[in-house]
């Protein structure tokens, strides 16, 4: 959007400039100005040093290195092309190299700096530990995050795209759009952090928060189910059944082969029951519905031979087809002292469920 000045009489826009028409340096004149002035770019940071080299490829250097008042590193980048161009990659490279760093490290780099300004390098812990509201400082509670903030003339759409992947992934990087004016003599700049828009970034913050629950959640439940089915793998072994040799893992589903192809014996758990059933899947929905209706015709005598009524599940509206008996007692959110019997029954009603089958496998001719 253009720059305008408001007169009585009008809004005049204001001439866009360019770094490089303007002849504005990246490390003479913008990294000069903001690592005493940070502030501009909108953020709560306190700069430690600039053209940070402190590794063996001395090559690269960090713009500005900065703390935030969590005590979160800060990597900031600087260009004055139009694009950005791959300050990104740079970023995440240097972010990386500096994920490890102490306080203690820190304290020493920034008293560098200090004396390089023409300033006491001896205040440098003070300072710090000012900023951060610490009284002492915590090497346990540094450097918990390092942040990257990309500060451009603009970014081109390649970078921004990647950029929002990045965020969507809990990486916290940020691009800030400083645009210059020309006005006369006057040279303006205009400073707008484009991602996350500022409007936007609490609620990108809780969305980020409710999916990081909702990870931590589905994580939790794998390394249930997981430890539920080496159980019932255990007791499976014992009892040398088909599913003996099966490894298992965190899906909610183990199933082994019935020796035709396509035709699965299956154990499945939810959290309030679990389930033991045939499943019929040979890619084509027709010839599933006809094995299935095999199955369906010899109902009476499955079912007496299992010795209960079992669930025929046609799944009309689906490819696959399922013959299947709920056991109640249970599933994997059931107390673990109760998991043995929920196990054992599944292993019970599986021995019985392939015995009724048989039969109707075996007339199959498949």
């Amino acid at each position: 959007m253009p720059l305008y000045e408001m007169t009585p009489d009008a809004f005049r826009p204001l001439s866009q400039s360019s770094f490089a028409d303007l002849k504005v340096r990246e490390r003479d004149d913008l990294q000069r100005l903001l690592r005493t002035q940070i502030e501009v770019l909108g953020d709560a940071l306190y700069v430690l040093t600039e053209e940070f080299s402190d590794w063996d490829d001395s090559r690269r250097r960090i713009d500005l290195l900065a703390i935030d008042p969590q005590a979160n590193l800060v990597v900031i980048e600087l260009k004055r092309t139009n694009d950005g161009g791959h300050m990104e990659l740079q970023a995440i490279r240097y972010a990386s190299m500096v994920s490890a760093m102490t306080f203690e490290r820190a304290e020493r780099i920034h008293g560098e700096f200090l004396s390089r300004l023409g300033e006491p390098a001896d205040e440098a812990r003070t300072r710090m530990l000012t900023f951060l509201g610490w009284e002492e400082p915590d090497e346990e509670n540094f450097a918990p995050d390092v942040r990257i903030v990309l500060v451009s003339e603009d970014f081109g759409k390649e970078l921004t795209t990647a950029v929002l992947w990045l965020r969507d992934r809990d990486i916290d990087i940020r691009c800030v759009r400083l645009r210059p004016y020309q006005d006369g003599e006057k040279r303006l700049i205009d400073v707008q952090q484009i991602i996350p828009l500022p409007e936007a970034n609490d609620y990108q913050v809780q969305l980020r928060e409710k999916e990081q629950v909702g990870r931590k959640k589905r994580a939790e439940r794998y390394d249930v189910r997981l430890k539920f089915w080496e159980g019932l793998a255990a007791i499976a072994r014992s009892r040398n059944t088909r599913h003996a040799n099966i490894k298992p893992g965190s899906h909610h589903w183990m199933g082994a082969a019935s020796g035709i192809r396509g035709l699965g014996f299956v154990y499945a758990i939810v959290q309030e029951y679990s389930v033991a059933e045939l499943y019929i899947d040979r890619g084509e929905a027709v010839e599933n519905k006809a094995i299935f209706d095999k199955f369906f015709a010899r109902k009476d005598e499955i079912e007496k031979a299992f010795g209960c009524s079992l669930s025929w599940e046609r799944l009309d509206t689906k490819r696959a087809c399922r013959i299947r008996h709920v056991i109640e007692r249970g599933g994997y959110r059931s107390p673990e002292s109760e998991w043995p019997q929920i196990q054992s029954e599944m292993v019970d009603t599986m021995i019985k469920l392939e015995a009724a089958l048989k039969p109707g496998l075996a007339a199959l001719g498949l």
